[in-house]
Order: C-alpha cells, then sequence, then structure tokens
C-alpha cells in the first residue's frame, strides 16, 4: 500500500491494478457485377461454419466476430468447458503468512484476488507472485466505536454487477463498508444505524443498492449515493486518515420467528435472483426466506428447509431459477415457484463436516466442504461428475464410476498450545474450504479456508487451473 498523506484532499495512489482489453471486427467484402448491362450485385456466398475448436480458438486470437453459427457453437464449447474442467485443474498452493482462515473471496481482474479473514483483514493476493496487500478497513464514526470482536472476521465480500464497487464488514464486523474499485479506496460505511450484531452475508441487487445479512436476525437495504463515488478521489483529513460518507439502511427487515427456535433467527447466506428481482435467504433456524426486491423489500415466503443443520450457504443459478442451500450434510434444490421440488437433495458424504461454500455455473455446481474436498454435482443429470479411467489399450474412456473429487493441500497450521492440549498434537487436519471463486476466462478456480475446528488458528489458500 501506498504510505499515507497528509493535509486535506489529498488523492491516493491505486492499490490494484486494472486490465484492459480489446477487440476487432472482421470486415466483409462486396461483389460487384460484370458485363454489359447493370445487375444487381451478388451476394456474397455466406462461408461454412468451421466448427473446430482450434478454428474458434483461432478466430479469438485475432478478435474475430462470431459469425452464424458460431454463437451457438461458443454455448456449446463452454458448456463442453464446464462439464470436462473440474477433471483437468491442478493446485497450486499459495502462501498467507500466519493469517487465520479465509471465510470469503472474489476476483478482481485476471490475477489478483480479494479475501477476507477470521483475524478480521481485508487484503488482496496475487496469485501469480504470491504478493499480500492488506487493505485498511473502515472505522465507525465516534469515539465509543466498537473495534473487531475476537472469534469474528469478515464473513462476505460481493462486488457490484459492474465491478466498481465492493462491499464487505468493517473494522466493526456489524458495520458495512464500501469501497471503489479498482483502487479500493473508501467510498462510505454504513454503521451506527445498522445491524447489531456480525454481518455474515452481503448480495448486490443493482450497482447503487446492496443487502447486508446479520447475527441479529435483520435483513438491511442500502442504496449508495452515486455522487460519493464519481471520479477516483479519495479525500483525507489534516491527519491523513481517509475521509468517507457515512450511511444508513433505507430499510430493515426482521427475519420471522420460528416457532421451533425462535431464538436462532441468525442470517447465515443470502442470493438474489436478477430475472425475477427476487432476494433469497437462509437462517440458522432451517429456515429459507424469499422476500420482493424493490425499494423495500417485500417477504413473499418462509420454507422449512428439508435439513435444518449447520445451513450456512446459499447460492442461485439463472438459467434454471433454482437456489441451492448447503447444510451439514446436504445440498438442497429450491424453485420457489414449485409446490414439489423435483429435484433431489445430494448428499455430500464426507463425514458430516459439512458444505461450506457453494457455487452455480450453468447446471454444475462446485461444493467444497468441511474435509478439504471439492465435488461437483450435475444438475441436469442429478448425480456427481465422475472421474474417467485411465487411457489405455486395454480400458475405454468412459466414466470409472467414481466421483470426481479434488483434494487441497495441507495449508498451514499454528502448532499453538491449543492444539497440542486439546488435540493432542494431531499432524493434519483438513481445512475446510469456506470459499472458492471461478474465473471463467482464465479457466482458473481459487479456493481458500483453513482448520474446521474453531479453536485452531491456520489458512489454505489453492490455485486451481
Amino acid at each position: 500500500m501506498a504510505p499515507r498523506q497528509t493535509g486535506s484532499r489529498k488523492r491516493k495512489a491505486p492499490a490494484l491494478e486494472a486490465a484492459a482489453a480489446g477487440s476487432s471486427s472482421l470486415g466483409s467484402a462486396v461483389a460487384a457485377a460484370d458485363g454489359d448491362g447493370q445487375l444487381p450485385p451478388k451476394k456474397p456466398k455466406r462461408p461454412a461454419a468451421r466448427r473446430s475448436l482450434l478454428h474458434y480458438l483461432k478466430g479469438r486470437e485475432v478478435g474475430a466476430r462470431g459469425r452464424a453459427g458460431l454463437p451457438g457453437f461458443e454455448g456449446e464449447l463452454r458448456g463442453y468447458a464446464v462439464q470436462k474442467l473440474p477433471e483437468l485443474l491442478r493446485e497450486r498452493e499459495l502462501a498467507l503468512g500466519t493469517l487465520n482462515k479465509v471465510f470469503a473471496s472474489q476476483w478482481l481482474n485476471a490475477r489478483q484476488v480479494v479475501c477476507g479473514s477470521k483475524c478480521n483483514t481485508l487484503f488482496v493476493v496475487d496469485v501469480q507472485s504470491g504478493q499480500i496487500t492488506r487493505i485498511p478497513l473502515m472505522r465507525d464514526r465516534g469515539p465509543g466505536s466498537a473495534r473487531a470482536q475476537p472469534s469474528c472476521g469478515i464473513h462476505a465480500i460481493q462486488l457490484n454487477p459492474s465491478k466498481t464497487l465492493l462491499a464487505t464488514g468493517g473494522e466493526n464486523p456489524n458495520s458495512l463498508a464500501v469501497y471503489q474499485l479498482p483502487t479500493l479506496d473508501p467510498v462510505c460505511l454504513g454503521d451506527r444505524h445498522g445491524h447489531k450484531d456480525w454481518i455474515f452475508a452481503i448480495a448486490w441487487m443493482s450497482d447503487t443498492v446492496a443487502v447486508s445479512g446479520s447475527r441479529d436476525g435483520t435483513v438491511a437495504l442500502w442504496r449508495m449515493d452515486p455522487d460519493m463515488f464519481h471520479g477516483s478521489i479519495a479525500w483525507h483529513n489534516d491527519a491523513g486518515l481517509p475521509l468517507y460518507a457515512h450511511i444508513r439502511p433505507r430499510d430493515v427487515e426482521t427475519i420471522p420467528r420460528a416457532s421451533t427456535n425462535p431464538s436462532n433467527r441468525k442470517v447465515r447466506a443470502l442470493a438474489f435472483s436478477d430475472q425475477n428481482q427476487e432476494l433469497g435467504a437462509v437462517s440458522l433456524d432451517g429456515y429459507f426466506h424469499l422476500w420482493k426486491a424493490r425499494s423495500k423489500l417485500s417477504r413473499l415466503l418462509s420454507i422449512r428447509l428439508p435439513y435444518c443443520r449447520e445451513n450456512v450457504c446459499l447460492t442461485y443459478c439463472d438459467e434454471l431459477s433454482l437456489y441451492a442451500v448447503g447444510s451439514q450434510s446436504h445440498v438442497s434444490f429450491l424453485d420457489p415457484r414449485q409446490r414439489q421440488q423435483n429435484i433431489r437433495p445430494l448428499c455430500s458424504r464426507e463425514g458430516g463436516t459439512g458444505v461450506r461454500s457453494l457455487s452455480f455455473y450453468q447446471h454444475i455446481v462446485t461444493v467444497g466442504t468441511g474435509h478439504g474436498s471439492l465435488l461437483f454435482y450435475d444438475v441436469r443429470a442429478q448425480k456427481f461428475l465422475e472421474e474417467r479411467a485411465s487411457a489405455s489399450p486395454h480400458f475405454s474412456p468412459g466414466p470409472a464410476g467414481r466421483k470426481l473429487k479434488l483434494t487441497c493441500g495441507r495449508g498451514w497450521l499454528n502448532h499453538d498450545d491449543l492444539w497440542v492440549n486439546y488435540f493432542g498434537g494431531i499432524g493434519e487436519f483438513p481445512n475446510a474450504l469456506y470459499t472458492h471463486c471461478y474465473n471463467w476466462p482464465e479457466m482458473k478456480l481459487f479456493v481458500a479456508g483453513g482448520p474446521l475446528p474453531s479453536g485452531l488458528h491456520g489458512n489454505y489458500a489453492g490455485l486451481w487451473s
């Protein structure tokens, strides 16, 4: 990070780099008439679509835009890549020093990932060089502002649709902090008038509207004034500290009390459907809630989940209009418009360590478990992707019948007194994979987490490509 500057109205040097890409288009020839008389120009023959992978890649290399038939082919190719990529991925571990358990991550560009940890550290890791850049956290207004609480950390990081703003937690884990991209200059902080407990989840509804979910059993809707972040100037006071706006939520909705466990309404995960303009939420009392998202949130329904223990992650697939909820040992699928769900839940069979992270891409669900493994589920076929048998003269290249599972590396574990006294000095602990995110244009997958027992201090991060 650049050193702090003193004085007022100083511009902060950009902390991160931005990538730009260009494209070119192919021209078209016009046929001319010949002979004595004027004839209408001949319509040029449309070249036959070449459907080879080589031709597609060479065309993309020179910036060729799709001819007739190519968009369909590109879609087929993307679907094929989604199906085949997992078995081709290979891991390269990334060293994170002594940071404790990475809970959240998002790609900023082709080589940088922003992460949040249990030790309340917001940082950017360069997946090529391994360099780590720490980002200063925003502080609540007032002398009595709360500091980061033990065993909390940053649980959520989300980029808005245009990737111009990033929302995460503040130094006080109850506060919503918004930064401008790509510089990561502070924009605004939702502090005293927002949540009364830790923020666990964030979802963007548009470029300027975000929703946060908290352990206090509420979801809050925040609207960012565009005047706050037009331009890239970060203002500083006389002491050189950055200045940012303090905002309050436009709407706060409370999770309805369940009769079975009225005290455990903690909001654990959020997912937004842009197509239906609806917000899904999962609470730890075992319910899924759906709101219509307008200028305010209007609750549509609450559904009792089939598996009620440790529902901690949620994702949404626009193509299938489907929510997926991860629990202690299952992933359940919900279509709020169907009374009877026709997609059966999948069982992770990972020793009850739980589903810790989920993502949808087309019809494939990626599952990060608490036992250090990644699983891949085909929703259309309703089965896990399988390993391929080794290519040899004696075996066909068909599925081997064994579930495809990628096992993550050891990471780093702090061998402290707690590890010695309570865990008997056990040499290895599988890392819970609390977060993963794809960079599909580069066909890369970033995965991170740390040891599952809450008292253990450690971390894992890896680039799969």
